[in-house]
């Protein structure tokens, strides 16, 4: 048995894996700290939708508030806690859920970005675990309703990736693949810090840009401006990953060195990729928009600082140019802001 189960923010990524875990008869446990998100799921279940109608369930969940986490005390404590929450409020969240892990208990990060050393300093390595959730896209369309606005992956694509910090394969790692599994296909992985710059990179293309300029995703890849730019982002952040040693994997199609020869100006690189992008629009709700496109129109936090920001950071400290990161991770912030308002002239000194 998976044993008892906390899902630390049951937004897009976390409310969506946490009610299809749910569904499958797992104790589950959902905390957020939206309270009308809460009380909707609370009342009428948590309702998740897809590309397709065979997707659309409605899940009732066990729903805490943040303030109620205090009452775990007097239950049994949690033995997985998946972490869903945004970057910049993880190592509070991990504080919160410290008192409640059981004594073999563990924090699995289902998040964007690389977070797992700042959970590690609040629980220690032993008890983290990381998870890459590799092509996948939803959102928290109101209280209790999460969609999914891409395909499922299933066997042609693995979506969730379950790793150890130290690269083994071990039998929990194992149980949260299995776990996972109830929402979309899953496997363990023995490569969780390449797999986790692999997504970086994806990211590092997508959010930022989407979020600074106010394009879909399907919008943002059509044009040929704002693709040629996503795509020089993708080749820098792969020639980071590789000069810090991570063994990339192939993203979305995409090989690592094709991807970052296409952004340094090779013809029949550009050419593959740009056909990869532009086929892989074709499988997406022509309303999504990646995380940070979400929180923009929200009026919303951004990761950027964790994403862009990060990339052009470490990149920084190891003496490979991110110069392109280093501007879309200002440009976003200037419209966070709201010093300039959302859209292409926003980047367009570095188009």
């Amino acid at each position: 048995m998976a044993g008892r189960i906390a899902v630390v923010g049951a937004g897009a990524i976390g409310g969506y894996a946490g009610g299809h875990m749910a569904r499958a008869g797992h104790d589950v446990t959902l905390i957020d700290a939206w309270p009308e998100h809460v009380e909707a799921m609370r009342g009428d279940g948590l309702h998740i939708s897809g590309m397709t109608p065979a997707e659309n369930v409605n899940v009732k969940v066990n729903a805490l508030h943040i303030s109620d986490v205090q009452q775990v005390v007097k239950q049994q404590p949690f033995d997985i806690v998946f972490m869903c929450v945004k970057s910049y409020d993880t190592v509070w969240a991990t504080h919160l859920m410290k008192d409640y892990l059981a004594p073999g208990g563990f924090v699995v990060s289902l998040q964007n970005c690389i977070n797992e050393e700042r959970i590690a300093g609040v629980v220690g390595w032993g008890k983290v675990m990381g998870c890459i959730a590799s092509l996948i896209a939803a959102e928290l369309v109101a209280p209790g309703r999460v969609k999914r606005t891409i395909h499922l992956g299933g066997a042609a694509h693995i979506v969730y990736r379950v790793g150890e910090v130290h690269g083994r394969h071990t039998e929990r790692a194992q149980r949260v693949a299995d776990l996972l599994s109830a929402a979309d296909s899953s496997k363990v992985t023995t490569n969780l810090w390449g797999e986790r710059w692999s997504k970086l990179v994806i990211n590092s293309m997508r959010n930022g840009l989407s979020a600074a300029t106010g394009l879909s995703g399907n919008e943002r890849d059509g044009r040929m401006d704002t693709r040629g730019l996503s795509i020089r982002l993708g080749s820098e952040a792969v020639r980071v990953g590789q000069a810090l040693g991570f063994q990339l994997e192939d993203m979305l199609g995409m090989a690592p060195e094709t991807l970052a020869r296409a952004g340094e100006g090779s013809g029949d690189a550009l050419a593959e990729i740009e056909s990869v992008l532009i086929e892989g629009a074709k499988g997406r709700d022509d309303y999504q928009r990646p995380s940070m496109g979400q929180d923009m129109f929200k009026g919303r936090r951004t990761e950027t600082d964790f994403i862009n920001g990060f990339v052009a950071q470490r990149g920084a400290e190891i003496g490979v140019p991110a110069s392109t990161h280093a501007k879309m991770n200002e440009a976003v912030k200037r419209v966070e802001r709201g010093e300039v308002a959302a859209g292409v002239e926003v980047v367009k000194d570095f188009l």
